[in-house]
């Protein structure tokens, strides 16, 4: 398991899934603002493409997020789009209602940043939300992120295009004790 000051960051188990899709993906508007695609059903008992960790996919790392104190699942975190030749990858996550606005996800980035840099060798993180979501680009900005732009509309979430910002972070430039 890969540690932070609050959370931990451990490979998925079955157990998870009902979890994450009840409080994640179900909701159909926390998945519409969390995901590239729209939301749909999925049947109960079936393989979640979301949630199934696929360890023979290179280019995805899918972590559960639990507490240190007790190991209760809080979300989902995800290194995605791992680019081995640039060194790059994007950096995802999720948390359950109950665990938002405690400061997990200033953590996770963390822990996600410190797996990207130091076990991953990567030299560039990445970044893309909402406009609108204070609470990752808060997460984000307390690791050291920069926003580098605004992607102008291109976001389709629940019938209106939103704004969504690119913010980055070099290896360079991490400090791994960042976090305000």
């Amino acid at each position: 398991m890969l540690r932070g000051s609050k959370v931990g960051l451990r490979a998925r188990h079955e157990d998870d899934i009902p979890i994450l899709r009840a409080e994640l993906y179900d909701d159909v508007v926390n998945s519409s603002r969390a995901g590239g695609q729209p939301w749909r059903p999925i049947t109960p008992g079936s393989e979640d493409p979301r949630l199934v960790v696929d360890d023979k996919d290179q280019r995805s790392v899918s972590f559960s997020v639990v507490e240190l104190d007790g190991g209760t699942l809080v979300g989902t975190a995800t290194l995605w789009g791992i680019d081995n030749h640039n060194r790059s990858a994007h950096i995802g996550l999720g948390l359950r209602p109950s665990a938002r606005g405690k400061g997990y996800g200033t953590d996770v980035v963390a822990v996600l940043c410190h797996y990207g840099f130091v076990v991953r060798g990567l030299q560039r993180l990445q970044i893309e939300t909402l406009s609108d979501n204070a609470a990752m680009l808060r997460s984000a900005e307390r690791n050291g992120f920069v926003r580098e732009g605004v992607l102008r509309s291109s976001a389709w979430v629940m019938g209106e295009f939103l704004d969504e910002v690119l913010l980055g972070l070099l290896a360079q430039d991490w400090k791994p004790d960042s976090k305000a």
